[in-house]
């Protein structure tokens, strides 16, 4: 059978139909949507499946602090997975939540794929924050944001951490303002975003 693409009706179809002969179904295509992709989408999908295919990725992976354990848990493996495929993880200090789950994944697998950027110092960081950041071989800190406020610091970390990678993977509420911020900047920046909300 042999299908062609042909504008007409439902009936012209079926009346195409010649018993004698292999049978030829006509469809019309007069009545569908034609997608335009400009050249300019046409070449951030090209770079978006060059950097989904790329063995070794440098992989952000950010998020909210409120997370149960359970999700913390999932992050941690999916980390660990991330790493052991040769992948790098950068993240930014925290104590709790996204960020230290993913450190304590990188950590288990491969120290020397973890990259920390952190808002402002270590020093700035609470106690338990610079506990987990013992053994950490590559951390960045910022005293020249020393005297901003910590959620300044933040908005700005996250901008640095998104310019570092090639993909970005978000966990986070609907209501997270400054998450939100942080996946339209990579959007915006053609990286490859992966979100999953919580709520």
């Amino acid at each position: 059978m042999t299908i062609y693409s042909k504008g007409g009706t439902m009936n012209d179809i079926f009346n195409s139909i010649d018993d004698d002969k292999q049978p030829s179904i006509m469809v019309p295509m007069g009545d569908l949507d034609t997608a335009e992709h400009s050249p300019d989408t046409i070449d951030e999908l090209a770079m978006e499946l060059a950097t989904i295919k790329q063995p070794a990725k440098r992989i952000a992976i950010i998020g909210s602090r409120n997370l149960a354990i359970t999700h913390q848990q999932m992050i941690e493996t999916l980390t660990t997975a991330l790493v052991r495929q040769g992948n790098t993880i950068i993240t930014s200090g925290g104590s709790c939540g996204t960020n230290a789950a993913a450190i304590r994944g990188a950590m288990k697998s491969n120290p020397d794929k973890l990259k920390v950027i952190l808002p402002q110092t270590i020093g700035q960081q609470p106690s338990d924050v610079q506990d987990q950041l013992i053994g950490v071989p590559n951390i960045v800190e910022h005293s020249d944001r020393a005297m901003m406020t910590l959620a300044d610091a933040s908005r700005v970390c996250n901008r640095e951490i998104i310019d570092d990678c090639n993909q970005l993977i978000c966990f986070l509420s609907h209501t997270s303002k400054t998450l939100h911020r942080a996946v339209e900047y990579a959007e915006e920046n053609h990286k490859v975003v992966t979100v999953f909300y919580l709520d």
